[in-house]
């Protein structure tokens, strides 16, 4: 079994006495909760090791399952910043400064949480609570520091106390209590973040964070971030759809922040706008190198199956074909909103042809899911065992989330693919311990049961 660096700076940094050495005797490992044991009667002795305080436990079972370095050109990393930096908050240095010493309780309260959702430990969680508590008080104080607050130790607090809320399910209803602290700190930190990888990943998961739920939820970011877009690089997978994205962010939030019904020029201006950002974004997989293409497949009972030759690809596409969804209903909303008696945006824009491409992004987010979830190997094999409870299996649960409510909200699913969705939001939300697949589950349920009151069951849902 192959370990993250987390584990080995978990150890390093006075976890010592958990023994995770496959070779070693099963009775000290670490060991996860079989399937029969992880349900209300799951107990704490699943993680019985002697010698180690729970915090130690649960630091090594975060860094196992939530943090992935990332390969050359393989596909993303995610939190691959975080053991480094916990691991230099024990360096002389760097004792009893505030940022790292917040730090060191973030990590703590986030990996208690995340423990205390896969056990049903009702004490972990208590002590997560009280851990979150205190960190909040710690970023107050280093953010109020000129010297504290440019640390990255800081930033990466803000990263894990969203990180916190999304596993244990305590947003405020879809908004997350975060993303004024992510918009602060990138403000406040600028293009210094780009000068170093560390700063870059810190920028990516916030920018991230920031934009999907302004595309969510229609919330308007509190201060532009435009100057970002000429700093990231075209040549990056992820970094290019970031930049894709993110013009769509642009012209969903011109339309929110218009006083008045827009007149017919305006109109013709975001339809423009709209349709280039879909057609840079239809572009983008011709740019990937072939490590990242998806495989089709099919499963042993012949089902088609989209698989990658890493979880993480999967996630990165996903987000792609949930951008895809959102700007086809953009389209469709100006359509919508655009005069009848200008015929060639008609013609331009066939609304038939744009449902068509969100049936299409649709069913391979849908096809993807077993591969997400660990179920499928890359050859489409099914996995069983400790195989399929890994980082990657935990990253692409966490990382489908949006997508999958995306399609829910704005795609167009079958009555077959919207159970497949909604089962797997359930199994993220119970089985991996990841609270807001439950969360987010219940809000589109909520949004389906508006949309049919107000426009009967055959609406079609063409509304951003």
């Amino acid at each position: 079994m192959k370990h993250s660096l987390g584990v080995e700076i978990a150890l390093s940094m006075g976890a010592h006495a958990l023994d995770i050495d496959p070779m070693r005797s099963s009775e000290t490992r670490l060991r996860k909760p079989s399937p029969s044991s992880s349900g209300a009667g799951s107990s704490l002795s699943l993680y019985s090791v002697a010698d180690a305080t729970w915090e130690q436990r649960a630091v090594c079972y975060f860094f196992d399952q939530y943090t992935i370095r990332e390969e050359e050109n393989e596909g993303m990393s995610h939190l691959a910043f975080l053991p480094t930096l916990y691991g230099c908050c024990g360096e002389v240095d760097n004792r009893d400064t505030l940022a790292s010493d917040c730090l060191r309780e973030a990590v703590d309260a986030t990996a208690l949480v995340a423990l205390a959702n896969v056990t049903n430990a009702a004490p972990l969680t208590t002590k997560a609570r009280q851990g979150y508590g205190r960190v909040l008080r710690g970023l107050r104080h280093a953010l109020s520091s000129p010297t504290q607050a440019v640390k990255d130790e800081t930033f990466a607090v803000v990263v894990l106390l969203s990180l916190y809320e999304d596993i244990a399910g305590e947003r405020n209803g879809l908004f997350s209590s975060h993303t004024a602290g992510f918009e602060l700190l990138m403000k406040l930190r600028g293009q210094d973040l780009f000068f170093h990888r560390q700063g870059r990943d810190l920028f990516k998961f916030a920018y991230t964070h920031t934009y999907v739920e302004a595309l969510a939820l229609g919330d308007k970011p509190r201060f532009s971030t435009d100057w970002a877009l000429g700093l990231l690089d075209s040549n990056d997978p992820i970094q290019s759809l970031m930049t894709s994205a993110s013009k769509i962010t642009q012209v969903f939030m011109a339309m929110h922040a218009a006083s008045s019904p827009p007149d017919q020029e305006t109109v013709m201006q975001w339809i423009s706008a709209a349709r280039e950002c879909d057609v840079e974004l239809s572009q983008w997989g011709e740019r990937l190198p072939d490590s990242w293409l998806p495989l089709i497949c099919y499963s042993a009972k012949g089902e088609p199956l989209i698989t990658y030759n890493r979880i993480s690809n999967s996630v990165v596409w996903n987000h792609y074909r949930a951008a895809r969804i959102l700007s086809q209903q953009l389209l469709l909303t100006l359509i919508t909103m655009s005069n009848d008696s200008h015929p060639p945006f008609e013609s331009a824009l066939d609304a038939s042809s744009l449902r068509a491409v969100i049936q299409d992004m649709t069913t391979d987010i849908c096809r993807s899911i077993p591969f997400s979830l660990g179920d499928v190997d890359s050859l489409g094999r099914p996995i069983v065992g400790d195989e399929a409870h890994t980082a990657q299996t935990r990253l692409g649960g966490y990382g489908m989330l949006w997508p999958l409510w995306y399609v829910l909200c704005y795609g167009l699913p079958t009555p077959e693919q919207a159970t497949q969705i909604r089962h797997m939001l359930a199994r993220v939300g119970s089985t991996m311990g990841i609270k807001l697949a439950l969360l987010l589950a219940r809000e589109a349920e909520r949004m389906h049961g508006e949309d049919e009151r107000m426009h009967g069951e055959d609406a079609a849902p063409d509304r951003l």
